[in-house]
């Protein structure tokens, strides 16, 4: 029977639902499980942390220290978790297996989760978004694919974007003939050194986009071309190298800026052919393979194509809510003052709470990577701070709602120059190493990513070039203090790309 016909339940006596299981909506029942505020989680997926396992075989920039969330970390604790060294850094299948599936396990949790199960609408109970008068004092309802209705007292949305990529087409349409030709296209990150090895191993690639997921995707497919003839890799951008490398003035994404240093020697060694300016129009089948015509009428011909030109929300289950939408990003219009990547160039690590997530539907709020929109530096650790102070707001706690608590690693731009050479020796003097150390680690680290097995295994060879201990060399690489002083997390022990910016 459908829940709709108990409108008269009060909000207060209903659970606040989150919509997601993945980090930052079990961050979310963590923080409301501390305020003893009822609380139910919806997740789509078979399993907890459905979109992470997508791209498990990725390693995230930061270590653990930045991944998991303080109210998580309090209740695994109380549970007897055996914490992970704070120092290393996870793949996504190790942020699921060492941390999000023991956290679901937690008695707190396990109990109020719900997989398999998938919100397809969300509206107020007995009116819909034209109705005004005492719209603030009754329940949500949220309709479910099976047909079923369940009420709340808030949402938290955190279902994220994984599953609405953008397209590969240069004007945010798909590209002529694109859906029909899925079986030689794959979206974000494919396992190319596992279960995706045979579909690239021997054949040519062409990765299309310019952020974390492409460069992850380029370095991956240099490193099975160093082991299989005859694999050949194209990098399509429709903008500029200098952008995308981080040398251009108006690219100071900080992650972005790091991963140039690894993709130039791709292309100075000729790992990679480069196109600039490939704006992608129409996509037609080849062969056994493809073709690509831009919009300048230029052509290339593969047997693969990666389309990792980033994500975008999907805010069409909350139709029958009154959201004020940034026409740009999708996101609040608050927020996107703050991250629009055209007017702010460290829009990753910009502080904010429930206040910049406030829609005019009260209660409803949307977290994690959904609420950035289209911008595209989200960062975990942003998203616990948000579900933190959402969760304070709920109960009434303003104080502590507006008070950030952000704990982030510095993400400083790294371009050619590796760091300034002042906060190079506060480093070398806080570890007791040499003062030329820490620059010649990242350097040394930058030079072999290409062909390391992964982000940390390149630093800890970095360091035996060097003559390091390799725990000194992770905990510096690790470690930054001062803008600027180093390419920092995203740039020296985590220069292996996330999955479009789920790092810290």
């Amino acid at each position: 029977m459908s829940s709709d016909i108990l409108d008269a339940t009060a909000p207060q006596d209903l659970p606040v639902v989150v919509i997601g299981a993945g980090p930052v909506g079990l961050a979310a029942a963590a923080h409301l499980h501390e305020r003893e505020v009822p609380f139910l989680i919806l997740e789509a997926g078979s399993a907890v942390a459905a979109s992470v396992r997508a791209w498990a075989h990725v390693s995230l920039f930061s270590p653990w220290r930045y991944n998991i969330d303080p109210a998580a970390r309090r209740l695994l604790d109380t549970a007897g978790w055996a914490a992970p060294d704070d120092d290393t850094v996870p793949t996504g299948g190790q942020l699921v297996e060492n941390y999000l599936q023991p956290l679901a396990k937690t008695a707190a949790i396990t109990g109020r989760l719900r997989c398999d199960t998938r919100v397809v609408a969300i509206s107020r109970t007995s009116l819909d978004k034209v109705r005004t008068d005492g719209r603030a004092d009754l329940p949500f309802v949220l309709r479910l694919a099976d047909g079923e209705d369940l009420l709340a007292s808030a949402v938290i949305d955190a279902s994220g974007t994984w599953n609405t990529p953008n397209p590969l087409g240069v004007n945010g349409l798909p590209a002529h003939g694109e859906h029909d030709l899925t079986d030689l296209i794959d979206h974000a990150l494919p396992d190319v050194l596992g279960t995706d090895h045979d579909t690239h191993a021997g054949r040519h690639t062409l990765v299309v986009g310019s952020g974390h997921s492409a460069a992850n995707t380029l370095l991956t497919l240099s490193r099975l071309a160093e082991t299989t003839t005859g694999t050949r890799i194209t990098w399509a951008l429709r903008g500029t190298a200098a952008a995308a490398l981080g040398e251009d003035d108006t690219d100071q994404l900080p992650d972005r800026g790091a991963l140039g240093n690894g993709l130039r020697t791709l292309l100075e060694t000729g790992h990679v052919t480069l196109l600039e300016g490939f704006g992608v129009h129409t996509v037609t089948r080849a062969g056994t393979g493809l073709q690509l015509t831009a919009i300048d009428g230029r052509t290339v011909t593969t047997e693969r194509v990666v389309a990792a030109t980033g994500f975008r929300p999907d805010h069409s289950i909350a139709g029958e809510l009154r959201l004020d939408l940034d026409p740009i990003l999708g996101c609040t219009r608050t927020l996107a003052e703050l991250i629009d990547p055209n007017e702010n160039s460290r829009s990753a690590i910009t502080p904010h709470g429930y206040a910049e997530l406030t829609h005019p539907e009260p209660n409803y709020y949307a977290v994690g990577m959904k609420s950035y929109g289209r911008a595209p530096t989200f960062l975990m650790t942003v998203g616990y701070e948000q579900v933190r102070s959402i969760a304070a707001a709920l109960v009434g706690d303003f104080d502590d709602a507006e008070e950030i608590q952000l704990d982030l690693p510095d993400t400083g731009v790294c371009s050619t120059g590796l760091g300034a050479e002042q906060a190079s020796r506060d480093i070398a003097a806080r570890f007791g190493v040499d003062p030329d150390v820490p620059t010649a680690l990242a350097t040394a680290t930058i030079a072999l990513l290409p062909t390391a097995a992964g982000a940390s295994e390149a630093v800890r060879a970095a360091a035996a070039q060097i003559g390091l201990d390799p725990r000194t060399a992770l905990q510096i690489a690790a470690f930054n203090d001062e803008p600027g002083a180093l390419p920092s997390v995203a740039g020296l022990i985590s220069l292996t790309p996330s999955a479009a910016g789920r790092c810290c």
